[in-house]
C-alpha cells in the first residue's frame, strides 16, 4: 500500500465544492481518486450508463447466434430463406438497440 506523505488544504466555496462534487459524479468517482487523477493528467471521462453492460451482452448474444447461422450454412453449403431472415432480424434488433441507448 502506497504511503500518503503529503496533503494539502483548498479552500472551495460552496458553489465550487458543487461544482467539484457534480464532476466526481459525472466520473464515477470519489473527489480525492478524481483530484489525483487529474494531477497525473489522466483524461476523466464520463461514466457509460448502466444501459451499456445490458446493451454489450445483448448484442454478445445476437453476434453468437449469427455466428452460428453462418457456421451452420458453411457446414451444410445451404442457408434457407428462414436462416437469412432470421439472422437479418437479429442484426435489425441489434441496430435498433444501439439506437436506443444512444
Amino acid at each position: 500500500m502506497r504511503q500518503i506523505a503529503k496533503s494539502i488544504l483548498l479552500r472551495l466555496t460552496a458553489e465550487e465544492y458543487a461544482h467539484l462534487q457534480a464532476q466526481a459524479n459525472i466520473v464515477g468517482l470519489k473527489l480525492e481518486p478524481m483530484l489525483r487523477q487529474l494531477i497525473l493528467g489522466v483524461e476523466l471521462r464520463p461514466r457509460p450508463p448502466d444501459t451499456y453492460a445490458a446493451l454489450l451482452r445483448e448484442l454478445s448474444a445476437i453476434g453468437n447466434n449469427v455466428n452460428q447461422i453462418a457456421y451452420w450454412a458453411n457446414a451444410r453449403k445451404y442457408v434457407s430463406s428462414a436462416e437469412i431472415q432470421e439472422a437479418a432480424a437479429l442484426v435489425q434488433k441489434a441496430h435498433q438497440l444501439v439506437k436506443e441507448a444512444l
